[in-house]
């Protein structure tokens, strides 16, 4: 009975040293940061190497998922990257930024999940030494990051949302402006071309007025030329009629008296 005993505090020793040693590890919870980001959220991890260097890395979520953003140059487009989460290997997909020099490993539930338990998180490939960060804090702060990431998103796409339907309105009204000028740009063309029309049917009626009224006066003066010589004519006949009428007649010329000439 006291062999049993003994193994049983043997046994809760045991297990006070490995609680007091992952408590150890996992240091004491420290508060996460959390601040909203575009359509999400986003808490600063600092990833430290054995020489002491500090490469900082970004945690986002949208509610939906959870992302480790990072610089690195010379990334392809995509690729499945590993990280450690207390040791254990964790493949994640890794999309390449639109930049060309930053990456995004969508962290998978699994991941995620070991996150929320890990002690530490190691990255082996994200620079020239192996890097690690403790994961204090990390359930909450995991949870306060999904939390919030959702809250964001729905924000941002209530924003979106207003911003396209300001957008749509905008467009539509500048679609009716439009319109509406066009249709006053036309009509003014169109009183335009129809007073220009109402000009030209003017002039040409004010061109065919004048152009009548020189054909008339030409006539009229060629008329008058016509009765002037016509008046002359016969004033002309008159006057000889009259020269005529009045023109003593000559008479035999009979000498005086006693006066006689040869030849005769």
């Amino acid at each position: 009975m006291s062999k049993i005993v003994i193994s049983a505090a043997v046994a809760a020793i045991g297990l006070a040293a490995g609680a007091a040693h992952a408590a150890v590890a996992r240091g004491p919870a420290a508060p996460w940061v959390v601040s909203p980001a575009e359509a999400g959220c986003r808490t600063e991890l600092e990833l430290t190497g054995r020489s002491g260097a500090i490469t900082p890395v970004t945690l986002t979520s949208d509610g939906q998922i959870v992302s480790l953003r990072f610089a690195k140059p010379d990334l392809p487009e995509r690729a499945f990257l590993p990280i450690r989460v207390d040791r254990a290997r964790f493949s994640n997909l890794m999309l390449r930024g639109p930049d060309g020099a930053s990456g995004e490993l969508v962290l998978s539930e699994e991941t995620e999940a070991a996150m929320r338990k890990g002690a530490t998180l190691d990255v082996a490939w994200l620079a020239d030494e192996p890097l690690s960060v403790s994961l204090a804090g990390s359930e909450q702060g995991l949870s306060d990051l999904r939390v919030c990431g959702a809250q964001a998103a729905v924000q941002a796409r209530a924003r979106q949302a207003a911003e396209a339907e300001a957008r749509t309105r905008a467009d539509q009204e500048a679609r009716e402006r439009a319109v509406a000028e066009a249709q006053v740009e036309a009509a003014r063309a169109q009183a335009a071309a129809a007073d220009a029309e109402r000009q030209r049917v003017q002039a040409e009626a004010d061109r065919a007025r004048r152009q009548e009224e020189a054909e008339r006066q030409r006539l009229y003066a060629e008329a008058e030329r016509r009765r002037a010589y016509e008046a002359a004519e016969r004033r002309r006949a008159w006057e000889e009629e009259q020269a005529a009428y009045y023109r003593p007649t000559p008479q035999p010329y009979y000498p005086p008296p006693g006066v006689w000439r040869r030849g005769w």
